[in-house]
């Protein structure tokens, strides 16, 4: 299976992938952490990506401006234009020519001004001790089943266990927070490779969706994201 995974530059989800057989790749713009051949370095929206023919796309769009907690500072003209142009880059890629598609996001604006997510994990469902709702977005393919369950949380914690649990919220400000903080967890990318990685049934019989990126965002603003499809 060709996988694409968008706007992941750490290569934990495309590795996880790659172990199990997959000629799958990522994409950023930020070189990879990991030092690997399989990356693309450049825009998502790039022609030469998009036409290379991928079975599926997990999409990891930058949530900066769509999360609840931006709402706070979302009053200013620039950061509501930015708003906008985040999600018109995610309508961009729930519209890429792949038949199956997962875009992941924290709970957000996306649920409110696009569409409901399809499913919300948590790490704890896949062997991790933390907290952190994440929605996911599906075309064609099923809902992750919880591989490893060690939660939720306890209601009653001591000081170490919500240090434990509450991890990722508490990242030590700098300028690594966000990449700590935006890292998928490996039990969860480990889950998507060995599910989705073997998920056929969602793409059989199934009438492709043909909307381009130019029907989603109009000629101009695609042109302004670089997409040439």
């Amino acid at each position: 299976m060709r996988v694409l995974v968008a706007c992941e530059h750490s290569g934990r989800v495309r590795e996880a992938f790659r172990r199990r057989g997959h000629d799958a790749w990522s994409c950023d713009f930020l070189w990879p952490e990991d030092g690997s051949p399989h990356h693309f370095t450049g825009s998502i929206l790039d022609h030469d990506i998009v036409k290379q023919h991928w079975d599926l796309m997990i999409a990891h769009p930058d949530c900066t401006f769509l999360t609840v907690s931006a709402n706070k500072w979302a009053g200013a003209d620039w950061r509501i234009e930015a708003r906008l142009s985040a999600m018109h880059f995610v309508r961009a890629l729930w519209a890429y020519p792949i038949p199956r598609i997962a875009i992941e996001n924290p709970i957000g604006v996306l649920g409110t001004f696009w569409k409901p997510s399809d499913q919300t994990i948590q790490p704890w469902q896949f062997g991790h001790k933390a907290t952190k709702a994440t929605c996911l977005w599906l075309k064609n393919l099923s809902p992750l089943v919880p591989t490893d369950v060690v939660g939720p949380p306890p209601k009653n914690m001591t000081l170490e266990e919500k240090r434990i649990w509450n991890e990722v919220h508490r990242a030590v400000p700098g300028p690594d927070r966000w990449r700590v903080r935006s890292l998928t967890y490996q039990g969860v990318a480990n889950a998507m490779a060995e599910q989705w990685g073997a998920d056929e049934t969602h793409s059989a019989g199934k009438t492709p969706d043909k909307t381009g990126i130019r029907e989603v965002l109009g000629s101009e603003l695609a042109i302004s994201y670089g997409a040439t499809v």
